[in-house]
């Protein structure tokens, strides 16, 4: 069968470093640290003290506040990025037929902040069991996806994805796959995660997941550096408004970029740690480019799923040059992390926008704080790794990596949009 073709018509973004989408971008391009000490709870007595946090977020400038109060924190930013990616896609919805439009949504956690609360709660208690009737529907990680599809009234594909750090990034790779399949015309895709709790902060400590560099959070997340400890937790979300060319066309939609391609593996190696080799990783680059109909040496920049943990980055790196071979070196790579932090589940979706925007502007955003003396002798550093501030590039073909937990592998292929 003839597969249909997919474009990217609008954006909605919130994260460390800007609540909507172009100031994430302008943020990100900026080389805007979003990373310092926690301030939603007293973390005191963790490890690790700081975090990517969302900053003067107010969901009831789209959400009603008796609603705001049945949804976890990761379901009010599911809720308000869909908006702003809606509003800026500039559908119609009431001139749509709605059950062609749909919603995939990634979450790594789900409503985390929940769970714990109810559990703080009936510990605190009297022994009875009193848990809030909205309890369930607000934890659950499928609830985001139900509460867009249900707010614009969207009777397509809806359903969630799980797969820990690469849930938006498997989630949006159904989507493409849901429209070029003619499944449906447009797919709101994306995800989110509110995990800067004690349970995730803890829990990612009693790991040694996270970095401990209290001393200095806003340099904690270094990719690609010798002396990098751990990643850094962030919270946040994106939407992509993923959308059948021909139905974009003939509203006279603007479009962003191109979708073309995506890949999907596992490790099947360990619970937590990446395939030492990078073998997961490197099957899952080539499946894409295979899928996309690129041949390596046409990729200009990836956006690396790069956590500035000591096993994951050489690890996605020497994955990289093994698919790439002397090409690499005339490539771009960044990691977006070492602004951002890891958002968990949302993390594919905000690296997706990044080299969304990255093909439109032809321009790369930075990796951040690197120092040239910090060098790790198993990274070869004639990579550019875009180190330290943006650089223009007019880039046609970009790859968005993520890899997660339980070695949960996706890649993602944009191609700048021309006629």
């Amino acid at each position: 069968m003839q597969l249909k073709r997919v474009v990217i018509t609008g954006l909605g973004a919130i994260t460390p470093v800007g609540n909507t989408a172009p100031d994430t971008w302008q943020a990100l391009v900026a080389g805007k640290n979003g990373i310092a000490p926690i301030t939603s709870f007293d973390a005191s007595l963790f490890k690790t003290q700081f975090a990517g946090e969302v900053k003067g977020f107010d969901p009831t400038t789209i959400i009603d506040r008796k609603e705001v109060r049945r949804l976890d924190r990761y379901a009010q930013f599911s809720l308000c990025v869909a908006d702003e990616a809606l509003r800026d896609s500039g559908l119609e919805l009431e001139q749509e037929d709605r059950s062609r439009v749909g919603v995939i949504w990634g979450s790594g956690m789900g409503g985390l902040q929940t769970t714990e609360q109810e559990i703080i709660d009936y510990a605190k208690g009297d022994g009875v069991p009193h848990f809030n009737p909205f309890m369930i529907p607000k934890a659950i990680p499928s609830i985001a996806a139900g509460m867009i599809s249900i707010r614009f009234g969207l009777g397509g594909p809806s359903y969630s994805v799980s797969t820990a750090c690469s849930s938006s990034s498997h989630a949006v790779g159904s989507a493409f796959d849901q429209i070029r399949l003619g499944h449906a015309d447009v797919l709101l895709t994306g995800g989110a995660d509110a995990d800067v709790t004690y349970t995730g902060i803890g829990g990612f400590n009693s790991m040694h997941a996270l970095s401990t560099r209290n001393d200095s959070p806003e340099t904690a997340s270094r990719p690609f550096s010798k002396s990098r400890d751990g990643f850094v937790l962030g919270e946040g979300a994106a939407c992509l408004i993923l959308e059948e060319y021909e139905h974009a066309k003939a509203r006279g939609a603007k479009i962003y970029a191109e979708m073309i391609g995506v890949g999907m593996t596992s490790d099947a190696y360990h619970m937590t740690a990446p395939d030492p080799d990078g073998k997961g990783a490197e099957r899952v680059m080539r499946l894409a480019i295979q899928d996309a109909g690129l041949q390596p040496d046409q990729v200009d920049f990836i956006n690396t799923h790069g956590t500035s943990t000591p096993l994951g980055d050489v690890a996605e790196v020497q994955a990289i040059q093994r698919v790439f071979g002397e090409h690499v070196y005339d490539m771009n790579l960044d990691s977006t992390k070492s602004m951002t932090g890891h958002l968990i589940g949302a993390t594919g979706a905000v690296e997706a926008m990044t080299c969304i925007m990255a093909l439109k502007d032809g321009v790369i955003p930075p990796t951040i704080n690197h120092d040239p003396e910090d060098a790790d002798e198993q990274i070869d550093y004639r990579i550019n790794f875009t180190f330290g501030k943006a650089q223009k590039r007019n880039i046609r073909y970009a790859l968005s990596n993520t890899f997660g937990f339980g070695g949960h592998n996706a890649c993602l292929v944009f191609k700048k949009w021309e006629e």
